[in-house]
Order: C-alpha cells, then structure tokens, then sequence
C-alpha cells in the first residue's frame, strides 16, 4: 500500500495493514465523500456493530443530502463532546489523568484488544497533516470502513495528502485507529480518547465517532504536545481582519473556552425587521433596546477555533502573529434558529462549492440540509450542538497566511444577573485588561453559562489556560509559562474582555464582541479619551467604558456598567464580583506552585490580595503610545 512511495510506517500500524480483513487507502475526500455511504453509495446508510451479549447497535443513521452528508448519533450523548474523554497511557510528564488510574488497568492490554478488533475489521487508510504552512505533524488514519464519515470529517479537518503528492520531508508523527465499539463494551457508553506518546509517534485511540473529542480536539492535543516540546502554542481561537467604512483596518484575535463565540466573531450583525440592531432584551421587563447604525464593517476571516502561533512566522512589530492551524472548520450553528438568522452562514453551506458534513441536523435523503433544522434529543427539546464542517477554502474572503494581531479578545458566556439572584454575569458591553489581567483570565477560562458544546459542564466550570488546557496532554505550569512568555514578547497587541448571551438581566446574545468589533475597528489606533474609561468596579474587569457611540448611535451606559442597571444596583453587582473573585481564587490555586514564573507568581498574589487594577499595570508596564491607550502616563514604557 505504502512500499512504492517512501513512507516509513509505525511498526504496530505496518503488522495491522498487513494483517487485517481488508485496507482500503483514500487520497482525496471525494473518494471518502463515496466511501461514507456505504458500497452501495445508497441515500441512507446505518453505521452498525455487533456487540457481544446486546446484538446490533446502531451507532449513527446518514443521509445523503444534495449539499454533502447528514450524520446523526442515535444515542443523544454521543451529539456533544464529554469533557472527561482524554486519558493518557503513556509515562511520560502529564498533568492529566493516567489510563491505569481511571481504569485500574495497564493499556497495553486493551491496546491488544483494538488491534484484534481492528484486524477482523475492513479498514479505511489515509495520510492527513495536522497543521498549516508545513507547521504541525503528519498522520495517518486508521478508520472501519463503515464509519468512512468520521474518516471523511477527519480528512477534511487535518486536510488529507495523496500518497502520490506528498509534501518534502513528511513523515509520520501521529496515528489515529478508531474502535467505535469499544465505547459501549468496555467504557459503559461514555467518549473516550487515550493518547499514547511515544519516543516518535504521538499515538491517539478513538473510542467513539463523535469527531470534536479526536478527530478535532484530539489531534489539536497532538499539536500542543510538539508545541510544548518546542516552546510555541497553538491557540484557541478565532480570528478576523475587520475594515471600517473609513478603511481603518484591524486584526482581532478572539479566545474562549468551548462556546465562548469564537465562531460569532466571524458573523454578521443581523438587522431587524425595520433596520435597526437589537443590543438586548430586557429577561424581567421584556423591553427590547435597539440602535441604528447606518453601515457595518466588513471583514475578513483568518481562523475559526485553532490558531499556531510559531515562531517562525513572529514579526518583529510587537504584535503576535498568527496562522490558521485547520484546513476545516467544525462551525456550531445553534445560534441559527431560522431562516435570515445568519446570512453568511446560510448561503455557504445551502449553495456549497463543495460537499458539507453535516452533524445533528434534521434531514431527510436526497433533501437540502439546513443548518437551522436542528435535530431533536427528545420532543421538543433541540439538540443544542448542530455542527457543519466547512473546508477553510471555500469561505468567501479567507485570509491564508500569517497575520499580525491588534486586539486578542476573550469571550465569556454569562448568566442573567440581578439583584435577586445575583451571579458572574456583571461584565460590560467589553473591558480593557491590562496585560497581566488578560493572562489570569486565560489560566481560568472560565466555560460559562448554559454551554452548549459540552455535555454536563457548570456555570462556572473552568477550562484553564488559554481555555487549550482541556486538550493538553502534557504539564500545566509550562503552559502557563509559554502563554505569559508569549504575552509579554507581543506587548503591542491590545487586550479586551468581552461577554456574551447576558449583560446583567439583559439577554445580548454574541452582540457585545461585534459591537467591540465595529467599535475599535472605526478608531483605529486611536486613543481612549480620559473621561471614557474607569478602572471597574470590579478588579478583575480591568477597565470599564463610560460611554461608547458607534455612527452617531450611543450605547446606554447600564450594558457598559451592570450596576447601573435597577435590577442589579451596586449590591447586586458587587455579589456576582464576589462569585467571580471566589472562582478565581479557586482556580489560581492550581498554578500557584513551584515551576510557574516569578512574575507569574507576582501576578496570581495581586489577585488572591485583591490588587488594583494598577496594581497589574506596575508589573507589566505597556507601551501606551499604540492603539487604544488607557493611561494618563503617556511616558510609560515597556
């Protein structure tokens, strides 16, 4: 299969190949488009396994759909990625927890186990690189035949190689081998992914379909453990290049943990009926409050949800740059609910240039899927994980290569806050984070409020650093320490904090990062007048604005200060600070040890004291002479 063409393969891969029911190798997603359903390339395929003692299990149905495939798991848990899925086997440093610990038993035994699977199974084989620019790490996947759509999706996500066209120098870093059944006789039904990290090959086993826990977030943790090795980080997060109508250009890069509207920012504002923007319904009074802005920005889109930051394509300007680190993206639609929701999202995936991987989407065979047509988990009740899988060059506009980034956001979902029942949910329209502050809220990362891309998570469970951490496989305080390395080597990219679905009791949706959007964007590098911005309230919210006005449309002041609002009022506010303080103190206390940084160490005490936000700027002093400066001491230098 491989002889004729120079690839050196894994020993235990090379000993499967050649001792299975049949190989088939791929070299091109078309080929997997044809292969995902089934011999007879029938409308509606069932992707089933014969499991010991409970007969046929039907694990996913497929349609054929005029713009790609449908795939929908009969089992509703199996349609959002469980956030305890990663285990590691091997002995190497991690942080994470160990195979033998969860289960009581070595790995190599069940490794066994999935290779005399894997060999009475017939199999589908294909190269991928995981990566852009020739930054990242060759694979290979090993897939059942009869599950070729998660091939298919992961083919498309890590961009498959023909065997006959490789890039120089590939070889063979990581291997992926899928064993769906074993999820349902050997782990009582629940994701699993084991990574086994050897001296040469970075070794994941799949034990279920779902693609976000391996295929996507599996092979990203295959990225941050050579970015470990090596001293780079791959991001999570998205990223935009935006145009004013007075062509002011600017670079967002914007993180979050897993529903933190890394994808939203890449979306459109959408109008209302009369042509006026909706900034929040009020969830007590149901007042709705809109503005006029006569013209949007336009943009560009760079990165969807992983970005490399390498060295090699750092710039010398003091801003980080930053590459795409995907060939797909695996956007989440539940914010599209109807037809006109999302117009950008709409045309690209109804009229494609390409076929789609649809996931948890109502279709029928042969029918037109629609992105807003979520499927069901029980009667009425939508799955709130609709999924499609784009290939990143089919999006109209795309930026490929590196970019320099101006502003790096970080999005947290948040609660409807009140007086009555106060909560975190007391963030403004966005804040202004001094770099120290922007790194504290990178190690927390909070997932936030009514997360719907994770199964079970809390309000204010925590995701860790560089809300990356749950993919991670290696050591929590050098991560730390590479992202506060990284932050204070790029002092000229500007920091903000952004929430979204609530401003204290009023619904927002993902409308405060898009006002950011507009808003900086239009001033360029200009800066923050004296008068227009206050240290908050709260320590941890940096800087709160005291007046925004986008096209001549001001912004009320009770979405930039929560306390502002009667149904919250300054106790109120001041409840939800102690909720969010207590988080923090709670979180920190897993970085606070031997191995992080002095200044690291420096930064988490200003916080557990209840330091200024001053505090944070005396120990990483900015260079306030670029973009939006918050200062009068406009002699203060890095």
């Amino acid at each position: 299969m491989f002889e004729n063409y120079g690839i050196t393969l894994p020993d235990n891969v090379k000993l499967l190949l050649g001792s299975c029911k049949k190989a088939t190798l791929y070299n091109s997603t078309d080929e997997l488009f044809l292969a995902s359903m089934g011999p007879g390339n029938d409308s509606t395929f069932e992707v089933t396994y014969e499991i010991p003692g409970k007969g046929v299990h039907t694990e996913a149905i497929l349609h054929k759909v005029k713009n790609g495939i449908s795939a929908n798991f009969t089992d509703p848990y199996m349609r959002r990625r469980d956030p305890d899925t990663m285990v590691i086997a091997d002995a190497f440093p991690t942080d994470k927890p160990r195979f033998t610990d969860k289960f009581g038993y070595t790995f190599s035994n069940l490794q066994q186990e999935t290779f005399d699977w894997l060999k009475n199974q017939e199999l589908s084989v294909f190269l991928f690189f995981a990566g852009n620019g020739g930054i990242g790490v060759g694979g290979i996947a090993i897939v059942p035949s009869n599950a070729a759509f998660f091939a298919l999706g992961l083919a498309m996500l890590q961009k498959i190689l023909p065997v006959y066209d490789l890039p120089s120098g590939f070889r063979i870093e990581t291997a992926v081998f899928v064993a769906p059944t074993f999820r349902l006789t050997h782990f009582a039904g629940k994701q699993i992914v084991v990574h086994n990290r050897t001296e040469h090959v970075h070794e994941v086993y799949s034990y279920n379909l779902y693609p976000g826990p391996s295929a996507k977030k599996g092979l990203y943790g295959v990225l941050l453990d050579k970015g470990e090795k090596e001293g780079w980080i791959t991001a999570h997060c998205s990223a935009v290049q935006v145009s004013s109508p007075y062509d002011n250009v600017t670079t967002f890069m914007h993180e979050g943990a897993s529903g933190g509207g890394k994808s939203e920012m890449l979306g459109n504002i959408v109008r209302e009926q009369q042509g006026q923007v909706l900034i929040g319904e009020n969830t007590i009074s149901g007042e709705k409050r809109l503005i006029s802005i006569p013209l949007f920005c336009t943009f560009s889109p760079v990165a969807d949800d992983m970005a490399l930051c390498h060295p090699s394509i750092q710039r010398s300007n003091g801003k980080l740059s930053i590459m795409d680190g995907e060939n797909s993206w695996f956007i989440r639609v539940d914010g599209v609910k109807d037809y006109g929701d999302d117009p950008f999202l709409e045309k690209l995936s109804i009229k494609v240039k390409k076929p789609l991987l649809f996931l948890n989407i109502d279709t029928q065979p042969n029918c037109t899927a629609l992105i807003w047509d979520h499927i069901e988990d029980a009667p009425g009740k939508k799955c709130p994980n609709p999924r499609i899988i784009v290939p990143r060059e089919i999006v109209p506009g795309i930026v490929n290569g590196a970019v320099s980034v101006d502003v790096r956001s970080f999005g947290v979902r948040t609660p409807p806050t009140s007086r009555q029942n106060p909560s975190f949910g007391i963030i403004g329209l966005f804040h202004v984070l001094p770099p120290a502050l922007a790194w504290l809220w990178r190690l927390v990362a909070p997932r936030g409020y009514a997360n719907p891309s994770i199964s079970g998570s809390g309000d204010l469970d925590s995701e860790g650093v560089g809300s990356y951490w749950p993919f991670a496989t290696g050591e929590l305080i050098p991560q730390a320490n590479m992202l506060l390395e990284q932050i204070l080597k790029t002092l000229r990219t500007r920091y903000t904090l952004t929430p979204n679905q609530h401003i204290g009791v009023w619904k927002v949706g993902f409308k405060p990062q898009l006002f950011m959007r507009e808003y900086l964007t239009r001033r360029g590098n200009a800066k923050l007048r004296n008068d227009q911005y206050q240290p908050a309230r709260c320590p941890l919210l940096g800087y709160e604005l005291n007046y925004i006005t986008i096209e001549g449309a001001k912004i009320p002041s009770r979405f930039l200060k929560v306390y502002k609002q009667a149904e919250v009022g300054e106790d109120g506010y001041d409840a939800g600070a102690t909720i969010l303080f207590d988080f923090f103190k709670r979180e920190l206390a897993k970085y606070n040890k031997p191995g992080l940084s002095k200044l690291g160490q420096e930064i988490i005490q200003v916080c557990l004291s209840g330091g200024s936000v001053q505090d944070y700027i005396d120990l990483i002093p900015i260079d306030y002479q670029y973009a939006f400066n918050v200062t009068d001491q406009d002699d203060l230098n890095v």
